[in-house]
């Protein structure tokens, strides 16, 4: 085996072990936690997203409400 060789394999085993630290071994791994962490976060910005929304809608109506008095 070539001087080449050994480096490639030697590189394909910290690759290997890598890649099973990532994933986990047959217990969720980092890369699964970290989905659960962006889901979490969207489900957050969502609620968010609503909230502005009903918070923007609410005081539409109270300006409208404020502008109809005002006329009368």
């Amino acid at each position: 085996m070539t001087e080449f060789e050994g480096r490639v394999l030697e590189e394909l085993g910290v690759l290997k072990a890598q890649m099973q630290q990532l994933l986990g071994i047959g217990q969720p791994g980092r890369l699964h936690e970290l989905e659960a962490r962006v889901a979490s976060h969207e489900r957050s910005v969502q609620r968010l997203k609503g909230l502005a929304g009903a918070f923007g809608g609410l005081l539409t109506l109270v300006h409208l409400a404020i502008a109809w008095v005002s006329r009368k």
